[in-house]
């Protein structure tokens, strides 16, 4: 069994369709069903319901779902460690991302700022938030981004966003036609949340809380993509950033409905070593990523955010352009 092969089928679930799935893969549609079957001949189950339209996942596909995402994150992630291993010269930035601003913003900035300065390399790696810390305390990331950023002794915080954050439902979920709710109108409903043990997951569940909301925590996750999936599938609600979901509320696959009696903010940093001045190729990285929010177009939220107690603190000061 191939990890791409395992990638074909966690695509063909995300885009709902075997033939963007195979279009993402280079392949045939012919080779992304033959690809399943292939699966569901390996583990002896039948993976998707093929008879229905659109097709739905078997109990036995949702399972392999949830594991197949986890093995192919890891597979890309050891990837890339790999291939930069041996690359940290003057002329790269290293930068460790949580998954879910490195999907949704770093494409970006790294085409940007390498057409820019096309003699710089960006080495971006997608990490856990606890790893993203670890790798710019030892040195073996120049630049960490990820929420709710917190100083320590040895690292820095330079605030970079705040991302609006909005009920996600299904399109079939008994709130998707309204505008608007109230955090109360939430509870007794099922609910998809963040690992407790993610920084995120409590200060939703703090908010939740202080509103007197008591929802039904049926499912939790450590990532904002597989929430997503499941949220499609209908399992339950999910408190998630805006900007991370307008793919797939532009589909229909899934719908955004605003908090109408507290306002959501999940807040971003960039991260970095402290006392250690930081080199010139960094420092125009951080610019390029700074100058992107200050921009009239840029999301740049004043609404009350969820996170209270960050400790913010750093050296760096953008230069005058």
């Amino acid at each position: 069994m191939q990890i791409r092969a395992l990638k074909v089928f966690c695509d063909v679930v995300t885009r709902k369709s075997f033939s963007k799935a195979a279009d993402d893969n280079g392949i045939t549609q012919s080779a992304a069903s033959q690809t399943i079957h292939q699966i569901e001949s390996h583990f002896g189950v039948k993976l998707l319901d093929r008879s229905k339209r659109p097709f739905v996942m078997t109990e036995e596909g949702k399972v392999c779902f949830d594991h197949c995402v986890k093995l192919v994150r890891q597979f890309e992630e050891l990837e890339s460690r790999l291939s930069n291993l041996h690359s940290h010269s003057s002329d790269t930035v290293r930068v460790a991302s949580i998954y879910s601003v490195g999907l949704s913003y770093m494409k970006q900035f790294v085409q940007r700022f390498t057409e820019l300065n096309p003699q710089i390399n960006v080495q971006l790696e997608y990490h856990h938030p606890s790893e993203v810390y670890n790798l710019v305390k030892s040195g073996d990331a120049d630049l960490g981004l990820l929420s709710y950023p917190t100083a320590t002794n040895s690292v820095a915080v330079i605030p970079w966003r705040e991302e609006k954050m909005s009920i996600v439902i299904s399109p079939d979920h008994p709130l998707a036609s309204d505008h608007e709710v109230s955090l109360n109108d939430l509870n007794g409903f099922d609910m998809v949340g963040f690992d407790q043990n993610l920084r995120i997951g409590q200060e939703i569940n703090r908010v939740l809380a202080n509103a007197n909301a008591t929802p039904n925590v049926v499912m939790e996750f450590d990532n904002i993509e597989t929430l997503k999936r499941a949220i499609e599938i209908n399992a339950g609600f999910s408190i998630l950033p805006q900007a991370h979901v307008q793919r797939e509320v532009s589909a229909g696959t899934l719908t955004a409905v605003t908090v109408s009696d507290n306002s959501l903010v999940r807040p971003v940093g960039i991260i970095h070593r402290d006392n250690i001045k930081l080199g010139k190729n960094t420092e125009s990285f951080i610019e390029l990523l700074i100058e992107d929010v200050q921009a009239p177009s840029a999301m740049h939220a004043t609404s009350q955010t969820l996170q209270t107690n960050t400790e913010v603190r750093s050296g760096f000061v953008p230069s005058a352009k």
